[in-house]
Order: structure tokens, then sequence, then C-alpha cells
């Protein structure tokens, strides 16, 4: 018998992460099609910021999270190929920051066998993100020319070794000695410490005046402009984040000045829209996770309780890789 209350944060008005409180909260029940998860792992993410802060809207009081791994404690009417038992990881809980979590049954995939719930959990919003960026946003091929911005971040790690995975060159922007040396293991050809140096004018160096192929920016506001100029006439600037806040606006004329430059802001959802895309990229990402082909940087797990820590440490890019927040 489950015990009916379980601990969760919760948001009651947006701002600070000191607005992330603990809450006693009913554990609840999976409705048609839903499952009900113990909840092992939980990764954090950008997003939560994002949501916490009030840049994405959400009725409150909300309990954020949308990544992590668990059990499976009970099944929904008309839940069928999961079982009690079963751990299992998805990008799409609802309310991921609790001891239980319910989740569509669409959304989840079961975890390869010895694949730790921590792994899982690091590898699905991430690792799908870093999948979908270089194997459909922009299709990297053999020969191209990358530019990842916060290399040493979780998704930049992941994409980095995808992107040389497939043959591509990628070129790194990086904060610290530290995270140039992580994301040089990760297989950048080249790291740019943009607090000492001017990346524009480095990747014009690195690529003989040429630019790259395609830019994956994360960080937005600071960077969006410089973005832009290292790409070659015809680049695609992929604006998949805003971690120094959004972008203001802009004048579109400038792509045509600029070389006939493609911009594009995708979300991880639209790459996730049918059953059988969800199951090619957690196949392709858990597998090579599981397999070791693909490394995970995991260094950084925070109790439940500690979750406004967790962010705090998360904007104030005092970490690397993937966060984790443990019940």
């Amino acid at each position: 018998m489950l015990n009916p209350e379980m601990k969760a944060i919760q948001i009651h008005e947006t701002g600070r992460p000191e607005v992330l409180k603990v809450a006693d909260l009913p554990i609840p029940s999976p409705g048609h099609g839903e499952v009900l998860i113990r909840v092992e792992a939980i990764g954090v993410n950008f997003i939560e910021v994002y949501f916490r802060k009030g840049l994405y809207k959400s009725a409150l009081p909300l309990i954020p999270g949308s990544e992590a791994a668990g059990t499976i404690e009970e099944l929904g009417p008309g839940v069928t190929g999961f079982a009690t038992g079963d751990l299992v990881a998805s990008a799409s809980v609802l309310g991921s920051y609790a001891e239980y979590a319910l989740v569509n049954a669409a959304h989840i995939v079961k975890v390869p066998e010895g694949l730790a719930p921590e792994k899982a959990a690091a590898a699905m919003l991430q690792g799908m993100t870093a999948h979908y960026l270089s194997h459909s946003t922009y299709a990297l091929k053999a020969g191209d020319t990358a530019l990842v911005h916060a290399g040493a971040g979780g998704v930049g790690l992941l994409l980095t070794q995808l992107a040389t995975r497939i043959g591509a060159r990628v070129i790194t922007t990086v904060s610290t000695a530290e995270k140039a040396e992580f994301s040089r293991e990760a297989g950048a050809s080249d790291v740019i410490l943009y607090t000492d140096l001017d990346f524009e004018a480095e990747v014009k160096r690195l690529t003989n005046g040429k630019g790259v192929d395609v830019v994956y920016d994360s960080v937005g506001k600071t960077t969006f402009e410089k973005s832009l100029s290292c790409l070659h006439p015809r680049g695609l600037l992929v604006l998949f984040g805003a971690s120094s806040g959004p972008v203001p606006p802009f004048d579109l004329a400038q792509l045509a000045g600029k070389g006939s430059l493609f911009i594009t802001r995708p979300s991880l959802w639209h790459f996730l829209a049918t059953r059988k895309e969800l199951e090619w990229r957690a196949g392709d990402v858990l597998g090579w996770v599981a397999s070791g082909e693909l490394k995970l940087r995991m260094e950084h797990i925070y109790p439940l309780e500690r979750a406004a820590e967790a962010q705090s440490d998360l904007e104030g890019r005092r970490t690397t890789g993937k966060l984790l927040l443990e019940p």
C-alpha cells in the first residue's frame, strides 16, 4: 500500500531559486493511459529555470520537472506494453521533482538492462536534444564544421560526441580551462575560452575566414549577433536555448546582408512528434550510453530538497555535464 503522501518541490510564485519549496502532497493516481512511477533520478534542466522565472508560462502552484527515470508502481486503465516493476525513463514526466510522478505511457521507454536509473535520467532530455540537433534540425555529415556554444554543458558534451561520431569537426566555446579540457575529451577539435578571446574572431581564424556550416546556440542574448557572423553564406543558426536571456527583436533583413543565412528556434517536443520518433531517439541515446559509446558527465547529484541549490548552480555556470536530483 502506498504512503498517501509524498515529498515534492512546489512553486507558488515565480522568481529566484528560493521559490522552490518542499511540500507534502498526495500521491497521484494514474488516469487512462498513464502510469505512476516511483522516481529514482530526476534531470535538472534550463527549461525548469525558465518556468520558475516565468519566462515560460504555467498555472501555479507548479511541481517543476519533466525528466526522470523510475520504477512503474501502478498502471492506469488502457496501458499495454508495460508492467509494474519496469524501470522506465521519460523526458515528459508531469512534475518530476517529486518522489512519485505521473507520465503518459506513450512518452516512456524501457531502460536497457544494466543501465542505472541515474544514467537513464541524465541521458533522456539532453541526449535526445543532442540527437535531434545533430540528426534532424541540421543533419550533420562528415566534413561539416559546427560551432557549439556552452561546450562543457550537458547538451554541449553530448552534442560534441554525436557530431564527431558522424565525422563533423566541432569548435566549442567554454568559460574556463577546466571546462575546455572536458570539451576536448568529448571530441572538440578546437575550444575557445570566450572569457579570454573573441569567439567570432577565433572562429574566423580557425576556419581560414570561411565560417562554419552551423552554430548550435543555447546561450541566446549574449552570443546571437556574433553567432550569425560565424556562419558562412547560407549557414544555419540553431537557437535552442536562452541561458543568457531572450534574443532582442531582430531585423530579418540582416540575414541577407550576412549571406542569406537561416535561423531556426526548435523545440525537442516537435522532434518527438510520434512514438516511432521517440523510440528512435531514445533507443539510440540509451543504447549508446549503455554500450559506453556515449559518455555522460554527472558529478553533480543533489537531494530533492536541495533543488533550489541545483538550479542556482546551473544558472551560475558552476557545473559541467548533467545535474540530477534524487528523492
